[in-house]
């Protein structure tokens, strides 16, 4: 296809934010800290880059619980002192939310908290549940009342509903009736709990502060606050944290683990560590495997920012060609910039990124980026760099085509606006506007997380958006896009 203006499911309505893999959400709970509320402000800021929507707290004093949930971004809403005064107690949740399910309501925002006959409970969540839809639409024929469109207030629901006497009893007979990935951290009037899916899709750890035990999505919220790495909650476990201590029970049959392989592609931050790989160090192995798999002659490497940088360091040690930033990112312009036409969302791209003229002129470039969805920011970079005087640009991802849709908390588009979806190598190639394209392969992502290859038996990590092969599943999704069924649960719930 060389015509770019024939695709018009891509091309239209461009706008350079929407051409990305959406985080899905960050948890944070502590139990036990007199400064409970303000730890778990630090916490979120720290996971902030999961999610730019929305970000609550739920606090316990003992009393009552406390809460304080708005739309915008943790400093926003947390960095006042009288904020964080009206969450008082030694004990907290809190949650930075980019949906995935569910409106961008006010409604929706997490932790959700409802007051049950054993006294109040909150749970935040990161992940998606599969079966979520068919949860709710189960429970609301038999008389439940739903106050947002989240699929997290299934689980409220299937608490409420449960015969067993003890809240931790309640809740591992809700995550037994559970499909999908997800991470939760929940507060009682007495305990704190944190739980993974039976696979491990969503990273949890647990960590301590001052003798008090901290949840959290990634190490980096730790990091943030002093806090000492203990390790990661085990998938299929369930950590409760109480006055008496930390217990651990497994209610599932035991698994093999699979990890989201996308945490070290592209969600977790660089400083992070999840389930005992450096971020930082991985990615630079993935582009250090692109190299390997894909050599071309060029003159320097060009990290596509902030995304690409590691992989691209990478790349440049292991094929022994310049690293240059040639790419300048304006970290000040956010979605909130004004975008009143669609000339001015095109120009969107300029407005975070600026060619470095100095670096490209004249030179044959390899252009650098963790991954590619839609196609249409890469479109835009490629001829910024061209416009700059790159005598050749030539496009290296540092993981796999991403032929499939995430059900698990990641917002991908449907699956026909998933350019490798739908084109051939040559044809994204050819449509982006560069000289050469290649994808790091399979095989060589697995490599780079330190395996011999992908074990199509027993795969080591979830990885269907390249490979289709979905670990869990998809009752929702009944032969239909999920979108489209979220779509109208939006509209009609």
């Amino acid at each position: 296809m060389d015509d770019r203006d024939a695709d018009p499911d891509i091309t239209a309505d461009f706008d350079p934010d929407a051409d990305r893999l959406r985080e899905e959400c960050g948890v944070f709970g502590i139990f036990g800290h007199p400064d409970a509320a303000a730890i778990t402000a630090l916490g979120l800021h720290a996971l902030q880059h999961r999610g730019q929507e929305a970000a609550g707290i739920v606090s316990y004093d003992g009393k009552r619980f406390n809460s304080e949930r708005r739309m915008g971004m943790v400093g926003d809403t947390f960095s006042k002192a009288s904020t964080i005064e009206r969450l008082p107690g030694d004990r907290a949740i809190g949650h930075v939310r980019y949906s995935t399910t569910g409106e961008t309501i006010l409604r929706n925002v997490q932790p959700l908290f409802a007051e049950l006959d054993s006294g109040g409970f909150a749970v935040a969540h990161n992940g998606n549940l599969t079966n979520g839809l068919t949860l709710r639409r189960e429970l609301i024929r038999a008389g439940a009342i739903y106050q947002s469109t989240s699929d997290t207030e299934v689980v409220l629901h299937l608490v409420a509903r449960s015969r067993k006497h003890a809240v931790v009893d309640r809740f591992i007979e809700a995550l037994r009736q559970l499909e999908g990935a997800y991470a939760f951290v929940a507060l009682s009037n007495k305990i704190l709990i944190g739980a993974r899916d039976p696979l491990g899709i969503r990273p949890l750890v647990l960590g301590q502060l001052d003798g008090h035990y901290i949840l959290a999505s990634e190490t980096c919220a730790l990091d943030i606050i002093g806090a000492h790495f203990i390790r990661d909650v085990e998938n299929g476990e369930i950590v409760v944290i109480s006055e008496d201590g930390l217990e651990s029970i497994k209610p599932f049959p035991p698994q093999t683990a699979r990890p989201c392989i996308f945490e070290y592609i592209y969600f977790a931050r660089p400083d992070s560590i999840v389930h005992g790989r450096a971020v930082y160090d991985v990615r630079k192995e993935m582009g250090a495997q692109l190299a390997r798999e894909n050599p071309i002659e060029a003159d320097v490497v060009v990290p596509v920012p902030d995304s690409g940088v590691p992989a691209a360091i990478g790349y440049a040690r292991a094929s022994g060609i310049p690293f240059e930033l040639g790419i300048i990112r304006n970290h000040y312009v956010g979605r909130t910039f004004i975008q009143p036409t669609q000339t001015v969302r095109e120009l969107g791209v300029r407005m975070k990124h600026s060619a470095n003229r100095a670096v490209v002129a004249g030179k044959r470039i390899i252009l650098l980026d963790d991954s590619i969805v839609r196609g249409t920011t890469s479109v835009k970079i490629v001829q910024m760099m061209r416009d700059a005087g790159a005598k050749e640009v030539h496009f290296r991802i540092s993981s796999p085509p991403i032929t499939h849709p995430d059900y698990y908390g990641i917002d991908t588009p449907q699956r026909d606006k998933l350019l490798a979806a739908t084109h051939s190598l040559e044809e994204m190639r050819s449509w982006i506007g560069a000289d050469s394209l290649a994808f790091l392969s399979v095989d060589g992502i697995y490599r780079a997380m330190g395996e011999a290859g992908r074990d199509a038996q027993r795969p080591q990590f979830t990885d269907h958006c390249f490979t289709g092969d979905y670990p869990t599943t998809l009752t929702d999704l009944n032969g239909k896009d999920i979108r489209a069924q979220l779509s109208l649960l939006a509209e009609t719930g």
